[in-house]
């Protein structure tokens, strides 16, 4: 009972060495701020993909472009990525087109830079953090493997003072020595999880960015020639 009690995961935690107890609270308030960060993003691409599928509704429903420019002006603050970005391509081919100055090609050009430019700002904003869940995913293991082999060195140095060597006298510093690599695996395993399903959804959302930016330019090009 004593030996099931001294192996306790508990027990092992707060009997472990300092390099080894520094080692398990650092993976322990990396793994707890990549899980904010995963639930943060669960609700940011859901978010992102509810507000595109939305407007590509409304845009391919036949709706008037000033409409929609305007709606997207007026609720700024609660319109999706693919709403600005359609928005600024749009104020800029509207500015060209009153000048009355420059081709249609030039007027066309300046939107798709402009649209160009906020799809990058929403890019970033929907990539962030993604590379915060990377690191975790591939650093984690071997910050837990570095306290496993501090812990099984710690152990081992122990038996210096042991006129003889028997297992038990190494298992509690072994076992506390996996203990980290436990925990480094708990941090690992959900962060590259995470990483690989939110990579995959914004490559998604950025493929239908790009695609309405080439359809939309084309719906420009022609309202240009009709000036």
């Amino acid at each position: 009972m004593n030996v099931t009690q001294d192996l306790s995961i508990l027990s092992l935690v707060w009997n472990a060495s300092a390099v080894v107890q520094f080692v398990m609270v650092l993976l322990l308030a990396v793994s707890f701020l990549s899980w904010y960060f995963i639930f943060r993003k669960i609700f940011t691409t859901r978010l992102a993909k509810g507000q595109t599928e939305q407007f590509e509704r409304d845009f391919w429903s036949g709706s008037d472009l000033n409409s929609l420019y305007q709606s997207a002006v007026n609720h700024r603050h609660s319109t999706g990525s693919l709403e600005r970005i359609f928005e600024s391509g749009f104020r800029e081919f509207a500015k060209l087109k009153t000048q009355r100055a420059g081709d249609p090609s030039a007027m066309v050009d300046g939107a798709r830079r402009a649209m160009r430019a906020t799809y990058q700002r929403e890019m970033d904003s929907l990539e962030s953090h993604l590379s915060f869940l990377a690191s975790v995913g591939s650093v984690s293991p071997y910050v837990g493997l570095l306290g496993t082999v501090w812990g099984i060195m710690h152990a081992f140095r122990g038996l210096a003072n042991v006129s003889q060597a028997t297992l038990a006298a190494v298992a509690p510093g072994i076992a506390e020595a996996l203990v980290a690599t436990a925990i480094g695996l708990f941090a690992a395993i959900p962060a590259v999880v995470a990483y690989n399903r939110f990579s995959h959804d914004v490559d998604r959302l950025a493929v239908r960015f790009e695609s309405f930016m080439e359809e939309f330019s084309n719906i420009l090009q022609r309202q240009a020639h009709l000036r």
